[in-house]
């Protein structure tokens, strides 16, 4: 399926300042006219957080705050329900500025690894800690998804859906370097081999679905497992481009020449001068040299985002972030030597 998908050359990250569902929508469907994204607004509080977002989305599990953060409960509650009501808003707005779309469309959700790192259990520790939990995490996380996807196809017909998965937390989980409640000790790392096979259950929700599409998962933290992530399904992969180091030019370049969609974060996520569009892209350019790659691959085989999500950006600094992505991109497959 995913060999048919043709990526447009820019969209945004996920997360946006502020708290205005419908200005979230605006920015996103006019900066990325032929591949918008679902905003995701945490400034709101609790529930419009990443994990509070995608906890929220669990069949059968549910999850509320407490001082440590989210944990894992009996029922659904006031912190359930807030997070499904800002959802609702947020694909209220998303539908309003989408009228008569057609195209890719973006959705964004937290991925079973960093979800399973970060949700605590009712001893406080994390999922992570219990592999029964993490089985069931992903199978509740797997059908919410499938549920929430039906729901955005419905409002915005005309779309073609893609999956974002947010897993900033899987390097940390494949090395052992997730901390235990106490902070004093690290949780175990879990086997590769278990980690592939969970992302490429829930990948398949969507990936091998009728009506489904394409899945990116994102991660802006170091090291990031383009191998195993690709041998999960992934279509493409997200990341910070600065964060990249000649250790990871061989499984680039393996992507690449696999056809997998690199979406590469070369614009800051916060606040600070941006340079000429040309210059945000030069990075590219010099890897795809070092790689000996066919400079016309260039804009087939990347997309350009911002680094991270813009959780933390001024409302101005994210429209204009939003804006130079669109324009490095052009600079991109303009001059791709």
């Amino acid at each position: 399926m995913n060999d048919t998908i043709h990526f447009p050359p820019a969209t945004g990250i996920g997360s946006l300042p502020g708290t205005d569902a419908r200005e979230a929508a605006k920015a996103a469907t006019g900066s990325f006219e032929d591949f918008p994204h679902l905003p995701e607004l945490p400034a709101r509080g609790s529930g419009a957080d990443m994990i509070g977002r995608t906890a929220g989305l669990l069949v059968e599990l549910y999850a509320r705050v407490e001082p440590s953060g989210w944990r894992i409960g009996d029922r659904p509650g006031r912190d359930t329900r807030r997070a499904r009501s800002w959802l609702g808003e947020d694909l209220d707005a998303l539908e309003e500025f989408t009228q008569g779309y057609e195209g890719l469309l973006k959705v964004q959700a937290v991925g079973p690894w960093t979800l399973a790192a970060s949700l605590e259990l009712r001893n406080g520790e994390a999922a992570l800690s219990d592999p029964g939990a993490c089985r069931d995490l992903a199978a509740s996380l797997a059908e919410g998804l499938r549920l929430h996807l039906d729901e955005v196809r419905r409002r915005v017909p005309g779309a073609r859906l893609v999956l974002q998965l947010d897993e900033p937390s899987l390097t940390a989980v494949l090395r052992g370097q997730v901390r235990t409640a106490s902070g004093y000790r690290t949780h175990r790392a879990v086997d590769r081999q278990i980690v592939e096979a969970t992302l490429r259950d829930v990948i398949a929700v969507h990936d091998g679905a009728d009506g489904g599409g394409p899945v990116v998962v994102h991660s802006c933290a170091p090291d990031v497992p383009f191998a195993l992530l690709r041998r999960a399904g992934a279509a493409g992969i997200s990341f910070d481009f600065s964060l990249l180091t000649e250790r990871d030019d061989e499984a680039i370049g393996e992507a690449v020449e696999g056809g997998t969609r690199l979406f590469a974060g070369v614009v800051p996520g916060t606040d600070g001068p941006l340079s000429d569009p040309a210059g945000s892209v030069m990075g590219v350019r010099t890897l795809w040299r070092r790689l000996g790659l066919r400079p016309g691959l260039l804009p087939e085989a990347v997309t350009v985002t911002p680094a991270c999500g813009l959780a933390g950006a001024s409302p101005g600094y994210a429209r204009s972030a939003y804006a130079h992505c669109v324009r490095a991109a052009r600079s991109l497959a303009d001059n791709p030597e």
